[in-house]
């Protein structure tokens, strides 16, 4: 297994302990702010980071690569996180995880046609395998009753979500693997489009007021908050874009998904979630898919 592959299944660990640290502090912000303060939390963090390992020196991008970075960090984390979140308040959580789980595939289809990639006969059956595996991790028996024309506009709002996430990391792929500019200088300038972006439309839409007043009026467990947050994006970013630079995207984007179970195994060691026999046989299908997708690279 090389760099790419363990760095993108890191990533998975790493945003797997983020969503159970965030539970595990009470989820006392909503998630449209918790989302936000996730994002400037990496932010602060990726800033001294940048400037130790890499230096103060902007990278001399071309114009076309400037235009890349901020459309990938504007749609790919501002709109796809504000859509995802949508979608979570509109069909709820277990059915967006199902939706979410278009990642991969999207991931893969868009490299075959941006990036010219392609996947060998035994990595489909992994990819299945994975796919197929989360699909019944995140299943749920009984939903909440949901309007039918709610239920398509939430899992439109999910997909286009994934899409996006989708097209803004395999957009900026090519940049990452120029070699001529910083990794971290490109994974902060990415997060800054996306903060600023997040910004602006929350202006835009007169919610700055409400953000402060959810922040500074309601009592947080700053802790957890701000450490999920480190592990959730700080670290999960760095090791998720790391794995694309270092290995095919549509390889990344597989191992990516393993999180959803990650997330299960740690809400069980540590939340004392109940562990199904449907979620360990998923759990056993998708570990045996990631095993058969990596076994050849």
């Amino acid at each position: 297994m090389g760099l790419g592959e363990t760095l993108s299944l890191a990533c998975a660990v790493c945003w797997a302990i983020g969503v159970v640290l965030f539970k595990h502090s009470g989820e006392s912000l909503s998630a449209n702010n918790l989302n936000f303060f996730k994002n400037c939390v990496a932010t602060l963090f990726i800033i001294p980071t940048t400037l130790l390992v890499e230096g103060f020196a902007i990278p001399s991008l071309s114009a076309a690569e400037w235009l890349v970075i901020v459309v990938s960090g504007y749609f790919g984390i501002a709109i796809a996180d504000y859509w995802y979140f949508q979608a979570l308040r509109i069909i709820g959580a277990g059915r967006t995880a199902i939706v979410a789980s278009l990642y991969s595939p999207f991931v893969i289809l868009l490299s075959i046609f941006y990036l010219n990639e392609s996947l060998a006969l035994w990595q489909w059956l992994g990819f299945i395998l994975v796919l197929t595996g989360i699909l019944i991790v995140v299943y749920q028996k009984n939903y909440q009753a949901i309007d039918q024309k709610q239920l398509y506009r939430g899992v439109l709002y999910a997909a286009a979500s994934v899409f996006l996430t989708a097209m803004g990391v395999v957009m900026v792929k090519p940049v990452l693997d120029s070699g001529e500019h910083g990794f971290f200088w490109i994974v902060l300038l990415r997060l800054l489009a996306g903060v600023i972006g997040m910004f602006i439309f929350m202006a835009l839409r007169k919610q700055l007021k409400a953000v402060k007043t959810e922040f500074t009026t309601q009592k947080h467990n700053w802790f957890y908050l701000i450490t999920a947050s480190v592990f959730a994006t700080y670290l999960a970013m760095l090791l998720w874009l790391g794995g694309f630079k270092y290995t095919d995207a549509s390889i990344a984007s597989v191992l990516n998904e393993t999180a959803n179970i990650f997330i299960v195994l740690l809400a069980w060691l540590f939340l004392k979630e109940p562990l199904s026999k449907r979620k360990l046989a998923g759990m056993a299908l998708a570990f045996t898919g990631v095993f058969i997708f990596i076994g050849g690279i």
